[in-house]
């Protein structure tokens, strides 16, 4: 055997053990099969909620995914998805409608394979075995303690149980939902407003509740809405106004536009956007009451606008604009301090829109105070403050034409009215008497 010979046999048997070792690595560097995340996992399901299953394989990504209904002797696939592309995660949706389930026990089988050469090329495969309960009835909600009616512009509240625990609760107003909270008794407590753009014809609140199964159940609450009269004001926009308060909007209304052209943006598109932020910030809020008693009035304070004041915007003589103003406005010396109204954690301060400098407190179970056009903010996000804590000074930011402080009460982000809850007896009344 000559030494050319030789040298190619060495080079074909090192080429060998090199695609022997590649082989090798390939069917042996990925031996785990796909995780599988199911959502929601609550050990319950009905025939109609959407299950979502999350199958990562991060070495070879994911190749298939089966889903077997179990019950006693008998089995039926109700998922048999191929995936072509094998990307590391891979998301699929599917229910139980066609599963033929009766209420109670069952398994679902899950098996998902990864793309790897695992198996002589069959893949790594997870199977895990979800034991779940069919639950197709709804949950029943049982009212211990509303009052008998609720006006306008105003707040309502309701106390309630729950026959079995719920993914959430509360009460409907149109699009509007207002959540429940659950109290150490077990008991859900809800404040819901009665919008003031809704007239009583059109308010029908709803208690509603999803069952962690999905079931869900909405009841027309038995409550009498009463009306509220506003009033209505003439607002003179004056040239010197437009002049003077116009630049500080034009961040936030670029363009070039006259002053009254910006004012009618701000006015409205503003106002808008601003509102939109405010039910945001309404779903930072604590699960308990952080407040106790009546709220405090900016001291020594006159009031020089109502909630819910439908206003007309004047310029030389002729109607431009109308809107609706929302809370208070109280005066007093200019920049006055302003003390937190109660208790309660800050969730908001900084500038926001025609509301300039604000601070917005949340006293828990959905229920927050605004205060607006301060001048100075003494106030930081996450700060607990008690009632009487100075959180600022009163101004002239954003939409205002003098020094006063705009006061407001929101539930769920909602405004409503503020003299409610400046009212003890309505709080005891409304409240602190349900509680009991």
């Amino acid at each position: 055997m000559t030494a050319a010979k030789n040298l190619s046999i060495v080079i074909v048997f090192a080429a060998l053990l090199g695609l022997l070792g590649i082989g090798g690595f390939m069917l042996f560097q990925d031996m785990e099969g796909p995780e599988v995340i199911l959502t929601p996992d609550t050990g319950r399901a009905s025939p109609h909620q959407d299950l979502t299953l999350t199958l990562r394989d991060k070495k070879s990504g994911v190749r298939s995914v089966t889903v077997t209904v179990k019950k006693n002797s008998h089995s039926l696939v109700v998922l048999d998805s191929a995936f072509t592309e094998g990307r590391r995660e891979q998301r699929v949706t599917f229910n139980l409608k066609d599963a033929g389930l009766k209420d109670g026990a069952f398994d679902l089988e899950v098996r998902a394979t990864d793309t790897s050469l695992a198996g002589f090329g069959k893949g790594n495969t997870t199977t895990r075995v979800y034991p779940l309960r069919l639950d197709t009835q709804p949950p029943r909600v049982s009212v211990k303690s509303m009052p008998p009616y609720v006006r306008r512009g105003g707040t309502g509240s309701i106390l309630y149980s729950v026959n079995e625990e719920v993914e959430r609760t509360g009460v409907k107003v149109g699009d509007l939902y207002f959540a429940g909270f659950k109290q150490p008794s077990g008991d859900y407590l809800c404040f819901f407003a009665f919008p003031h753009f809704l007239t009583v014809a059109q308010y029908a609140p709803e208690i509603t509740a999803v069952d962690l199964s999905g079931n869900a159940m909405a009841s027309r609450l038995v409550i009498r809405p009463l009306d509220r009269v506003f009033r209505h004001d003439n607002i003179n926009i004056s040239e010197n106004f437009l002049a003077s308060k116009m630049p500080e909007f034009e961040q936030d209304v670029p363009g070039d536009l006259s002053p009254l052209e910006r004012f009618l943006k701000v006015n409205n598109e503003l106002r808008v956007s601003n509102e939109q932020k405010l039910l945001e910030i309404g779903k930072d809020t604590a699960p308990a009451m952080l407040w106790h008693g009546a709220f405090l009035q900016l001291p020594n304070s006159a009031t020089r606008a109502g909630f819910a004041d439908n206003r007309s915007y004047l310029h030389n003589g002729q109607k431009v604009d109308n809107q609706t103003h929302l809370g208070l406005d109280f005066a007093s010396l200019a920049m006055a301090e302003v003390p937190a109204s109660n208790s309660g954690r800050v969730v908001f301060a900084g500038t926001l829109g025609i509301y300039g400098n604000l601070v917005v407190v949340d006293h828990g179970l959905g229920l927050q105070t605004l205060y607006s056009h301060l001048s100075e903010i003494s106030a930081n996000v996450g700060q607990q403050v008690k009632k009487g804590d100075i959180i600022g000074k009163t101004g002239t930011t954003g939409m205002a034409g003098g020094d006063h402080l705009h006061f407001g009460v929101t539930i769920g982000g909602v405004q409503v009215q503020p003299l409610e809850w400046l009212d003890p007896h309505w709080i005891e009344d409304n409240v602190t008497a349900r509680l009991k």
